[in-house]
């Protein structure tokens, strides 16, 4: 086999590197024990899980994730599943991190099975929260990115203001204050998206699609935590979910909706740090 000329290697190589990007992170807490990379959902940011990595930290080293796009991480116009797995890997490398348990919320969800299946040795355990394996319709997210594009920040006085003109787009209320937070005032009282929002407004039909592909499969252990009031799994979605993950635990939480990490924080914290992981 004929080798590729080492400039033309090296300018290849570079260009691949310029596709991954730098993603900010939040420590929070537990150094020394084993890592836990957290990964959050659709329009979140590491921001959202303070309060639950800092309990999980009696258990983990907690380290939450800025997604490509979203809070503290640079923007970039690719927004893939598999360029948002390609910026994980790459963290976990500057990390000095080989292996680390993956815990997903919805689209960072689907980011963790993903790279469990294609990535297994770099994934000791998985652990899901409210996501499946499955192609969604985006109904609810085109809603709120388009109350979220229709706000005008020129003008725009405040959060609460920004909360009251959602509601002609997004009913629930604890939804609008969830939109509110990515809105950051500049130093000249301005104020300006904190994500890209036009990148993710592209990017929705990509997101909503199943990650995995019909043989990808993760055998090691694996973790589902969903909300039994949630619209995003229903007991027909278990079957799929063994399937990928053979070793697979599901935790049901019926009083929780889409974000038991939130509703239920106590509960969850334990699940997740509990010893008992074998599956049921």
């Amino acid at each position: 086999m004929r080798r590729m000329p080492l400039g033309l290697s090296l300018g290849w190589l570079c260009a691949l590197r310029a596709f991954v990007v730098n993603l900010s992170h939040r420590d929070l807490g537990g150094a020394g024990r084993p890592p836990l990379v957290i990964l959050h959902g659709f329009l979140g940011s590491s921001r959202n899980w303070q309060t639950t990595g800092a309990g999980l930290a009696s258990r983990f080293h907690v380290c939450a994730l800025d997604l490509r796009n979203h809070g503290r991480s640079p923007h970039a116009p690719e927004m893939t599943y598999a360029a948002i797995g390609e910026d994980v890997l790459a963290w976990m490398d500057a990390q000095n991190l080989p292996r680390a348990a993956l815990l997903g919320h919805s689209m960072g969800g689907k980011v963790a099975m993903r790279l469990a299946c294609r990535q297994p040795q770099r994934v000791a355990r998985l652990i899901v929260v409210d996501i499946a394996p499955k192609d969604y319709t985006g109904q609810t997210q085109r809603a709120e990115l388009a109350a979220m594009n229709e706000l005008p920040l020129a003008g725009l006085r405040s959060r609460t203001e920004a909360e009251h003109r959602f509601a002609a787009r997004v009913d629930d209320w604890a939804m609008r204050k969830f939109l509110a937070t990515n809105l950051e005032r500049e130093s000249e009282g301005r104020w300006r998206w904190i994500v890209n929002l036009p990148v993710l407004t592209a990017a929705l039909p990509e997101l909503v699609k199943n990650p995995l592909a019909p043989d990808d499969h993760f055998a090691g252990p694996a973790q589902f935590i969903l909300g039994g009031k949630s619209r995003f799994v229903s007991p027909g979605d278990h079957a799929a979910i063994r399937r990928h993950f053979p070793a697979v635990r599901l935790d049901v939480l019926p009083t929780s909706g889409h974000n038991p990490h939130i509703e239920l924080r106590e509960e969850f914290v334990r699940l997740v740090a509990g010893s008992d992981q074998r599956p049921r």
